[in-house]
């Protein structure tokens, strides 16, 4: 870890914000209890632009969490993961591995979404021809949904890293 930090609270979504920066990681929290709660993406979809987040980022506890298994530990009940079929461990092993040729169409361009996003947002903004593949496959609501999701995968995957966090966990 890179700061000094003393898990002394109970809960495993405690961090170091909340005794160095309590109001930001509040919201910071907050939002990530959102896109769990709220999503409105298949979940394989949502779990496919997950996990090419956390492949960018780096982020060990990412790479390992399972939100159909996991999102309990959030005091989660339901959320996105009553949004259809959930994935497999194959699912995940073959993500980690870089083989995309188990996904179908929409999951395909949910992964390389949330890649492009997490490395290459200017170049994502400016692609016509990804945005005229993604407006074929995806609603507005739906690529708003998928950009905020990545978005805050973005953010707190990349906070934990940074900050070290990610080396270890019970999840």
């Amino acid at each position: 870890m890179r700061i000094n930090f003393s898990q002394d609270n109970d809960s495993l979504m405690a961090g170091p914000g909340d005794i160095y920066a309590k109001e930001i990681a509040g919201a910071g929290n907050a939002f990530s209890y959102a896109i769990y709660e709220h999503s409105k993406l298949p979940l394989r979809v949502f779990e496919a632009a997950r996990i090419a987040t956390a492949i960018v980022n780096g982020c060990e506890i990412c790479k390992n969490w399972q939100s159909k298994r996991d999102i309990k530990q959030m005091g989660i009940k339901g959320g996105v993961t009553n949004n259809g079929e959930a994935p497999d461990n194959q699912f995940y092993k073959n993500l980690l591995e870089g083989d995309l040729s188990h996904l179908n169409t929409k999951e395909l361009i949910a992964f390389k979404f949330a890649t492009t996003m997490g490395t290459e947002p200017k170049q994502l903004s400016k692609d016509n021809e990804f945005w005229s593949e993604i407006k074929s496959t995806f609603t507005d609501a739906e690529i708003t949904d998928l950009t905020y999701c990545t978005a805050g995968w973005m953010g707190m995957g990349r906070v934990a890293h940074v900050l070290g966090l990610d080396g270890s966990c019970d999840i």
